[in-house]
């Protein structure tokens, strides 16, 4: 399968690029997003490409996007990708890339957590509490909540990691009223989600969004949405109580990391074996034909 690991379009002009994606302008009112097969890991970007990523991404967004946009509007314009570019770039954008409205970013991304697991759980083992929500005493690793809670982050800079804040500190940067709307959202869009998986056999641990609003100030969906990048995917027949279970995501790439000696987790990033690479490819995939129930469209 190809890979792109960075695109290279000329006939638009570059607005910035994250870790995963490139954002170019299309006009005033439109941005091309395209998704590569960067993939970081600890907050840093591996050298190597895994092949397909971000069409699995690009098409599992599409598919979350179509089946919950009846609780929010999102970003997508409905252009097609390959119609904004030069037809020599055409192959840069086929099938992992969006012409998405230009949203002004709310620069605190929506953590819904379901289960108790990743900071969330030492946040617990610590304080009793996540983001300053008291959960009941005696909770064990990846038990499932009560409800699913609200849990936001400070979006950091490129390589930064996010800040996990309270909500009060959340009304504080975005205001009462758009922080608690921004809350029910979430928490919507996840339990509908959820409740979709589990019939799929997978558990949505937690999830984030990102949200932007338009020139009228109308609140949308943005980014990528329910992706292995963004949330933790778990088998619901290998999953128990009191251990972390496996994940439909980056595992594979983080437990090589973490055997390679003198590597605190800074740029630059050790060089990822070819097996570590073939296998995060292989669970990219199966979420996304357990989820949506289609393959890979390449």
């Amino acid at each position: 399968m190809s890979s792109l690991y960075k695109s290279s379009i000329t006939s638009l002009p570059l607005l910035g690029a994250g870790k995963v994606r490139e954002n170019y302008a299309v006009g005033d009112d439109k941005l091309l997003i395209v998704t590569t097969d960067r993939l970081s890991a600890f907050d840093v970007i591996m050298n190597e490409p895994i092949p397909g990523k971000g069409k699995v991404l690009n098409q599992m967004s599409d598919f979350w996007f179509d089946k919950l946009g009846h609780i929010v509007p999102n970003h997508l314009t409905g252009v097609d990708p390959e119609s904004v570019v030069s037809p020599a770039e055409v192959e840069q954008v086929r099938g992992r890339a969006v012409v998405a409205k230009r949203l002004k970013p709310i620069l605190v991304e929506a953590v819904v957590r379901g289960y108790i697991i990743g900071s969330g759980w030492k946040d617990y083992q610590a304080t009793g509490a996540i983001c300053g929500i008291r959960l009941p005493a005696g909770l064990q690793q990846a038990s499932k909540l009560e409800q699913p809670i609200f849990t936001p982050a400070a979006k950091a800079d490129l390589g930064e990691h996010d800040e996990n804040i309270s909500f009060e500190e959340t009304e504080k940067r975005i205001g009462a009223e758009l922080a608690h709307k921004i809350r029910d959202v979430a928490i919507q869009l996840y339990k509908e989600a959820a409740d979709y998986a589990a019939t799929r056999g997978i558990i949505i641990a937690d999830t984030k969004f990102e949200f932007g609003l338009d020139d009228n100030g109308v609140l949308h969906l943005m980014d990528e949405v329910l992706t292995a990048d963004s949330s933790r995917f778990w088998p619901a027949d290998s999953y128990q109580v009191g251990i972390s279970p496996p994940s439909f995501d980056k595992q594979f790439v983080r437990d090589y990391l973490e055997t390679v000696q003198g590597w605190r987790k800074t740029p630059p990033a050790p060089p990822l074996p070819a097996d570590v690479i073939e296998k995060t490819g292989a669970k990219y995939r199966e979420a996304l034909e357990r989820l949506t129930g289609n393959k890979l469209k390449d």
